[in-house]
């Protein structure tokens, strides 16, 4: 990707989408086969991936996971059956169908996808038409020697910064512990959650230790945050029909003492998860490499070697 789509947030970090002078293109939103399956996705060329380019013989795959066609309480029913009318563009009972980059089209019945076309209808391994609403929690510190002192990069003498990453279970990939809001929570509590679910294995503690998690986390995540994006996701899952939109918050622990105490345990989706550096050496799952870049911009932490990846407006 050329350098403004590595870019496009300096501009509106939380809405990135609506500024019309940054161009946003899908790459992971176009990869073959589809997750977890063997369905490739009809090949779409980069200049027919807007809806506002004229194509006529354009014929996605349609595809939905057996995994979401059983009817688990998370996901949608299909878009056909009886007594299912699904509210979008607004929120419909408990279940979130706004966009947080505003209005989409639904044509058919069908949501459509605000970046443009995938090659792959349905809904794939998501369960909702339309927007599937995420949180991603970042968690960090600085990295301290032995004596407690800050480690600054030898070559750019910025400090260096850590966060808690999980590798996936489902794709080996390494990541931001995250997960989906659930039908009418809080995106706060989703966050919180989602970090003691994933980083602290909580689902296997005790009532005791839970309570004991719980209020050393209550320091980390009531103190004041920084919301590092919102929005649409390049995500390999998303389809013409259904897409991945999150909200990633930075809870920093700028003494890291709140964090030193806390056991990591990987739990839920997570195999592994441990304290990793921060540069852009890092390869992550989805657009978790942009969001860690946003938060070391944010903290001047240290992100490259090469002067010429800072953003410039």
């Amino acid at each position: 990707s050329n350098l403004s789509a590595n870019c496009w947030s300096h501009l509106h970090p939380v809405n990135m989408f609506n500024s019309y002078n940054v161009k946003f293109h899908h790459s992971k939103a176009l990869t073959s086969p589809y997750p977890g399956s063997h369905t490739e996705r009809s090949q779409v060329p980069e200049d027919k991936v807007g809806w506002l380019t004229e194509w006529k013989d354009y014929n996605p795959v349609e595809y939905t996971a057996k995994s979401v066609l059983a009817g688990p309480s998370w996901a949608d029913p299909q878009i056909n059956d009886e007594g299912f009318s699904p509210k979008f563009n607004e929120r419909d009972g408990e279940v979130e169908r706004r966009s947080l980059n505003g209005l989409y089209v639904v044509e058919n019945g069908r949501p459509r996808n605000p970046v443009g076309r995938t090659g792959l209808t349905g809904r794939g391994l998501l369960g909702r038409w339309g927007p599937n609403h995420a949180a991603d929690p970042v968690v960090t510190r600085w990295k301290r020697d032995g004596s407690g002192s800050k480690v600054a990069h030898p070559v750019t003498g910025k400090n260096i910064l850590q966060f808690v990453a999980i590798k996936r279970r489902d794709c080996g990939e390494w990541a931001i512990p995250g997960g989906m809001v659930d039908p009418g929570e809080k995106i706060t509590a989703t966050l919180r959650r989602e970090f003691e679910e994933e980083a602290l294995n909580s689902l296997q503690k005790t009532a005791e230790e839970k309570a004991k998690l719980e209020k050393q986390l209550q320091k980390l995540f009531s103190q004041e945050h920084f919301v590092v994006y919102r929005g649409y996701v390049d995500d390999p899952r998303n389809t013409d029909n259904a897409w991945m939109e999150t909200e990633a918050v930075n809870y920093h622990d700028e003494t890291g003492e709140t964090m030193d105490n806390l056991p990591l345990e990987a739990g839920d989706d997570a195999g592994v998860v441990k304290w990793v550096d921060i540069s852009e050496k890092l390869e992550l799952y989805a657009s978790h490499s942009y969001f860690i870049k946003l938060v070391t911009e944010k903290l001047g932490a240290h992100w490259s070697e090469d002067p010429g990846s800072e953003c410039h407006e």
